[in-house]
């Protein structure tokens, strides 16, 4: 039986103790993921933003609406193949799972990908240009960002390898996957009335004050640049930069088949050089 202290969450260098932090609560019959309500309210937080940023640049809100709901939709079902296909060991046996997103599992650059394939035919439907697409609605995706990686809290997963430092997060072994504790988490993992917990970089919480960071870079440029997707690709670049190396610190690294390259640092790597390359190169 789950002991209460299995729902434990503390970042003991801050003083700060949760108690009882479960994935999901209930609304009558039905159960709720955490999880699932971050997601949902960071696609609101976002759309709200690119709406805001339409109409702000004498643009159809009514338009980019149906643009940023399609584009998240189909973002999602991305970012969740994306992961499927880096982690194929874990579903080949258990097809359903793939189903089983409220646990967890989606994949940023597989939105990425995804959703900008979704903007380019809705562009074109909609007749306005990829580029000012783009960077009308690459306004909403950091800040989905922010309050979607608290899923991820809720969930215990995407954290980091062991450390002691001020932002360092206990988790009891419990609650996490076994395959994301590390050699030398196991070795400082502390016993306390029979549960035994581990202590990790937060990265989820590092990503999401990156992507503030990275919000805040943007509104800043938004009226500063001189071509179209020129917004969209500062994002790729200030984006691609931390999740590189904030990818070196997790433990639940999805790597390129047949080698231990994280399938993440190889893509921000390529994003940041591309980004950059064709931001210099502009006239």
């Amino acid at each position: 039986m789950t002991g209460a202290m299995d729902y434990q969450i503390a970042f003991p260098n801050l003083g700060l103790y949760f108690e009882h932090v479960g994935k999901n609560f209930r609304i009558g019959p039905v159960t709720v993921a955490y999880y699932g309500v971050c997601i949902a309210a960071g696609m609101m937080l976002g759309i709200f933003l690119v709406t805001l940023r339409a109409k702000e640049t004498g643009q159809s809100a009514d338009d980019y609406i149906d643009i940023a709901v399609w584009t998240m939709i189909m973002g999602i079902i991305g970012a969740r193949i994306y992961y499927v296909l880096f982690s194929w060991q874990e579903y080949r046996d258990d097809l359903a799972g793939i189903f089983r997103i409220r646990e967890g599992g989606l994949a940023i650059y597989g939105g990425l990908l995804a959703g900008a394939a979704a903007i380019y035919v809705l562009s074109r439907r909609k007749e306005i240009p990829f580029g000012t697409v783009l960077d009308t609605c690459i306004i909403g995706v950091p800040a989905g960002q922010i309050i979607g990686r608290w899923g991820n809290f809720f969930n215990r997963e995407a954290f980091g390898g062991y450390t002691d430092n001020l932002f360092a997060m206990r988790l009891p072994v419990s609650a996490v996957r076994a395959d994301e504790i590390t050699a030398e988490m196991r070795a400082h993992a502390v016993t306390e009335n029979g549960i035994q917990f581990i202590q990790a970089h937060p990265t989820f919480f590092y990503e999401g004050v990156w992507n503030l960071l990275v919000l805040l870079l943007l509104f800043r440029m938004r009226n500063r640049t001189k071509k179209k997707g020129d917004l969209f690709l500062i994002y790729m670049a200030a984006y691609g930069t931390g999740r590189f190396f904030i990818e070196m610190l997790r433990t639940d690294q999805l790597l390129i088949p047949g080698t231990a390259v994280p399938v993440s640092m190889a893509v921000s790597a390529a994003a940041v050089v591309f980004a950059l390359a064709r931001l210099v190169r502009r006239p």
